[in-house]
């Protein structure tokens, strides 16, 4: 029994000293250790893709190395475990997809009464009847109520055509009118002469 035990040690002994197995362990060896640091290097990079922290790739690349060439799979699992879920490029693509959709949204124009969705093209809201546009009288394109010019044609809007806007009035009569002011001047200088025929006393006469 035991020459046969002995017969077995020397022939796993040989096998093992045999050059072929010799390179073929010391290959495995020298394979592990690259993917170790192959596994450190994608760590390295993958971290930075994820994070804009200069200091955490660096820290994930130092786990996958504490790990050893033996054990980096672990260390390639808790990696795989702690990292963010997202990358940096894919969080901007998100945002810039919110800021879109959130333009898009407040791009669209609604009913300042009712507060339904109308058509930019509407001059008056079918719902609720309030007026939304109005055309241009020189070239018939549709001009905003707050608008003080066309900005198609050019053409300077009176302050009459202005939604809201009310002259002011004096004396009854709208001091904006072409002569109100004049009118105004010459009645006032006429009220003495019609005083003075009225019966008023005359200050000359009892001189």
């Amino acid at each position: 029994m035991n020459d046969i035990l002995s017969t077995v040690g020397d022939t796993i002994g040989g096998i093992i000293d045999s050059p072929i197995v010799q390179f073929g362990v010391k290959a495995i060896a020298v394979y592990a250790v690259i993917l170790w640091l192959a596994a450190a290097y994608w760590a390295f990079r993958d971290m930075q893709l994820r994070s804009e922290n200069p200091i955490l790739p660096y820290l994930a690349a130092a786990v996958i190395v504490l790990f050893t060439p033996v054990l980096f799979v672990f260390g390639v699992i808790v990696y795989r475990i702690v990292r963010p879920q997202e990358r940096i490029g894919e969080i901007y693509e998100r945002n810039l997809a919110e800021e879109a959709l959130l333009a898009e949204v407040e791009a669209v124009k609604t009913c300042p009464g009712c507060h339904r969705r109308v058509h930019d093209e509407w001059i008056i809201c079918p719902l609720c009847r309030t007026r939304l546009n109005r055309v241009c009288a020189n070239c018939g394109r549709l001009v905003g109520l707050e608008w003080s010019l066309c900005a198609w044609c050019g053409k300077d809007f009176e302050r009459g055509d202005i939604p809201g806007y009310q002259p002011a009035v004096e004396g009854g009569a709208m001091s904006r009118l072409p002569g109100a002011r004049t009118a105004s001047r010459l009645a006032r200088s006429v009220a003495p002469r019609s005083g003075s025929g009225s019966g008023a006393p005359d200050q000359s006469a009892d001189r």
